[in-house]
């Protein structure tokens, strides 16, 4: 049996960085206005501005960590 290029451990992580980076997409998701004519405010919410980003950035560093990481399998 050949080995994989990546580990379980590392499959993992990496599934568990895109979760992560879903999660910041849909933290800046919304704000729609029902009047295309009223300018909303929620845009400018600091969930989007802030939270959403930093979310993502998170999810960057972990499938980095998961794709640089070596990792070895139990057996």
């Amino acid at each position: 049996m050949e080995k994989m290029a990546m580990s379980r451990k590392g499959l993992k992580l990496l599934l568990a960085g895109l979760l992560v980076m879903v999660a910041g997409y849909v933290l800046m998701m919304g704000g729609v206005s029902p009047d295309p004519n009223v300018f909303n405010y929620a845009m400018f919410d600091a969930r989007r501005l802030v939270a959403a980003p930093l979310v993502i950035l998170a999810g960057i560093v972990v499938i980095i960590i998961a794709i640089m990481g070596k990792f070895e399998d139990k057996k």
